[in-house]
């Protein structure tokens, strides 16, 4: 039984060449139990325990401490202590006075009232008791009313055992109720599996269970909930296996190692802290920040030259939690990047495509798994020409599209399948040989319809504006000794699909950027054009898809903003990183910023991409003090000797201050603060979930 599946987790592991679900134990952690964020034994309950509160979009859950929404008015030190002794003084200054009737007796003249005649011997115990305590009231009142004046409560709270009990060591917390204990799993004691929960909570008292296969068993309880599973093969799995149950495809069931904190209970990775900066908002404010599903549903886009920490503070990080997520059965990735981009080992992943390297296990399917001629060439087009296109709908793409489906459709009508690079470049250029014999067999099997595309392909041959030309030249990129191994399509080879975005897998991919920089380019753009068309026919839509690409230079296309809008409904998100908003097309800067809903600009951004970043994250009411100084003009010789004495000692003309203030509108991040005011190490980060909960503008430290 697989966290995603009760069954067929067998024949996908055959299908990617992977060992069958169970036959591999748990790979050896790089790091001791505990470390890293890798709970395990009694530090995995007290991982499983601590509490998550509901924080704001992109608060770090995990044992957070709600803040105020404002920031509270914080008299300083020296002030407070000060205006607190001075507050007992004046208490004491005047007890003293009432005591000794400088102020006269009207105080005592309410005790007067209440005591009877009977007790007016001054040696009756009653009347002893009850003097003294109307003079422990009245002190107590003139204590009360002092105390507020000089603010005792702030002193006793800053200063006093509640600042002690904060300052100190946290303790353990004594395991809670078994009704409400999590490590007992109550939600399976309801449903009337005792024994598997019993087994779990063994499990994880006995250190044998971890956070990623806590997630992956919660994982499977909710396809139990929802019936897609058996509550009866649910729990003889978990009987039987424990911690193990509900494997991965793959049978790991942990990463090689961990470079971020991850929390698997809420799918969040912290990848910095919110700055102690004015600008944030005060429940922001030295918290961590984190991303999850819930916020990259609506796309990442992060901008910063290269050294800034793109790829070390944000992709990585990403993947890394993503492939924690597919480990538990809830989310698939793919990554993209440059060969040796630091992007994880091959063991932390499924499938590793290495384009143009000879040894690479796996090919990439050129056409995406697709059957259908036109959506086949949909997404062709699209990586071939799509950033030639014009970024406004009928432009150069559609009739690219017209042009190769009317050569996939014929072909694929005859052979049964698409063709390979070469014989696709040949049938661009309209090699007769090559024409010839598609039309004979067209011919032959008597295909009417697909020979009128023919005709249509051919009578556009060598005719101003066509677009065959320029897809030949293009297509040319890939038909190079290097990748004479990929894109077959004979089944000589193990191509992979972005089809199998169904399953919980771990994809990278890895583009010959260095040699091949054009070609990395289109690879690019097809990986994002199949994978948009993917996650929009998938079946099952509970799984998280995410695409991570790591530098899309050259890839922004008007259709991929298009698609990336509607990534959001299909449980799907993409993470983008450019170096510069400059590699993006004037008309399309615009439109990408606002089809994503997360967006960071990093350290040493230019000005001209902190002006659209500006532009994006608008203007806020804010409140400005205006202050002024005006000379004092004395009139009486008087004021003018006391002007000149205060002129002597403070070398300043005497001046009366006056302050305005007013609401004025201004950039919530100027240009000249994104390009200027952002330290090293550091970014500027913007968040939206799926619901539609907003975070403004956050500087925030990467990394810690």
């Amino acid at each position: 039984m697989s966290s995603e599946g009760m069954q067929g987790t067998d024949g996908f592991a055959a299908e990617r060449g992977l060992p069958p679900g169970g036959a591999v134990p748990p790979p050896r952690p790089a790091h001791a139990p505990g470390e890293q964020g890798v709970p395990a034994g009694a530090t995995f309950l007290t991982w499983l325990r601590t509490p998550r509160p509901a924080a704001p979009p992109g608060v770090w859950r995990f044992g957070h401490k709600p803040r105020a929404a404002q920031e509270p008015e914080r008299t300083p030190t020296r002030q407070l202590l000060s205006g607190a002794l001075i507050a007992f003084l004046v208490g004491w200054l005047v007890w003293s006075l009432l005591w000794n009737g400088y102020l006269g007796g009207w105080w005592l003249l309410p005790l007067y009232a209440m005591v009877p005649d009977s007790w007016a011997s001054p040696h009756s115990v009653a009347s002893v008791v009850v003097v003294y305590l109307y003079y422990a009231v009245f002190a107590v009142g003139i204590m009360v009313a002092v105390g507020r004046l000089g603010r005792w409560g702030e002193v006793w709270r800053r200063f006093g055992p509640p600042a002690w009990r904060s300052a100190a060591p946290a303790q353990a917390e004594r395991a809670p109720a078994p009704e409400k204990d999590p490590a007992q799993w109550p939600q399976l004691r309801e449903a009337g599996a005792v024994e598997a929960a019993e087994r779990l909570g063994a499990d994880a008292r006995a250190g044998l269970m971890r956070d990623v296969d806590h997630a992956r068993i919660t994982r499977a309880w909710q396809g139990v909930k929802r019936g897609r599973h058996s509550l009866a093969a649910f729990a003889a799995a978990v009987v039987k296996d424990g911690a193990a149950a509900c494997p991965h495809p793959s049978g790991t069931r942990d990463l090689p190692a961990r470079a971020a904190r991850h929390d698997l209970a809420t799918a969040q990775v912290r990848i910095g802290t919110a700055a102690d900066d004015p600008r944030n908002p005060y429940a922001y404010r030295g918290v961590g920040l984190a991303l999850g599903p819930d916020l990259l549903g609506t796309s990442l886009l992060a901008v910063g030259p290269p050294g800034a920490g793109k790829t070390g503070g944000v992709v990585w990080p990403l993947a890394e939690s993503l492939c924690l997520g597919a480990l538990a059965g809830r989310a698939a990735v793919v990554v993209v990047g440059a060969a040796g981009a630091g992007l994880g080992s091959q063991e932390t992943y499924d499938v590793v495509v290495r384009v143009g390297q000879p040894d690479s296990v796996y090919d990439l399917d050129l056409y995406g798994g697709s059957k259908d001629p036109d959506e086949a060439a949909a997404m062709l087009a699209e990586a071939l020409v799509g950033d030639l296109a014009d970024p406004h709908p009928g432009g150069d793409s559609r009739r690219s599209t017209t042009v190769l489906a009317q050569l996939l459709g014929p072909f694929h009508t005859v052979h049964g399948r698409f063709p390979s690079v070469p014989e696709l470049r040949r049938l661009l250029d309209g090699t007769p040989a090559a024409l010839d014999s598609l039309r004979t067999a067209l011919t032959e099997a008597g295909q009417d319809a697909m020979l009128r595309e023919l005709d249509a392909r051919e009578r556009q041959l060598g005719h101003p504006g066509d677009v065959g030309a320029v897809l030949a030249d293009r297509i040319a990129l890939l038909d190079r000794p290097a990748f004479a191994p990929f894109f077959d399509t004979s089944g000589a080879t193990r191509p992979f699909s972005l089809r199998a975005l169904d399953h919980p897998v771990r994809v990278r991919i890895d583009l010959p950027e260095r040699g091949h920089a054009d070609a990395s380019r289109i690879l690019a753009r097809l990986v994002l054009a199949q994978f948009m068309t993917s996650v929009a026919v998938r079946e099952d839509r509970s799984l998280f898809a995410c695409l991570v690409l790591d530098d899309a230079t050259g890839v922004v296309t008007p259709h991929a903003v298009r698609s990336v809008q509607r990534l959001r409904s299909a449980n799907a998100g993409a993470v983008l990183t450019l170096r510069t908003l400059d590699d993006v097309p004037r008309p399309l800067r615009g439109p990408l910023l606002g089809s994503v809903g997360c967006r960071m600009a990093l350290s040493g951004l230019t000005p001209w991409d902190g002006q659209d970043f500006a532009e994006v994250w608008g203007k806020e009411w804010t409140e400005a003090r205006d202050v002024t100084d005006r000379q004092i003009i004395a009139e009486t010789p008087a004021g003018k000797a006391l002007h000149a004495v205060r002129r002597v000692i403070t070398g300043r003309a005497p001046t009366a201050r006056a302050v305005t203030v007013r609401q004025v509108e201004r950039e919530r991040w100027s240009a000249s603060d994104l390009a200027h005011a952002v330290p090293p190490g550091h970014a500027v980060l913007s968040l939206t979930t799926v619901r539609g909960e907003h975070a403004p503008p956050l500087l925030m430290e990467l990394r810690t």
